[in-house]
């Protein structure tokens, strides 16, 4: 199953959005929804991390501004980015894995820029 993101745009500095990470999955539940970006001419990296007990864990450059949730009823993640700066322009990809076997798919992202 391949995760669809959503919910990207285009925002101020300062601002805020959420973006959705979607599976038509009935096994949603068993499944994290690892988060990650790209920016332009840089190499992927890692957000955080929602695991099937909602617990989290984020990647030191958040500091605080996004948190991860979800709702399995459903089938559906968020990444809430508050705060955002011109240094978090990049596309926005959810990585679908199975919290037991480790299997995953990658969404097609869904781009975030950050301009005034």
């Amino acid at each position: 199953v391949q995760p669809v993101e959503s919910g990207g745009g285009l925002v101020q500095p300062g601002g805020s959005l959420r973006l959705t990470c979607a599976a038509d999955d009935s096994d949603f539940s068993i499944y994290a929804l690892s988060w990650h970006r790209q920016a332009p001419g840089k190499q992927r990296e890692w957000v955080g991390l929602i695991n099937s007990r909602n617990v989290t864990n984020f990647a030191a450059f958040v500091k605080g501004r996004f948190t991860l949730s979800r709702d399995d009823r459903k089938n559906e993640g968020y990444l809430q980015l508050n705060n955002l700066q011109p240094e978090d322009t990049a596309i926005y990809y959810c990585k679908y894995i199975h919290d037991r076997t480790g299997l995953f798919s990658w969404g097609q992202g869904t781009q975030v820029t950050v301009s005034s």
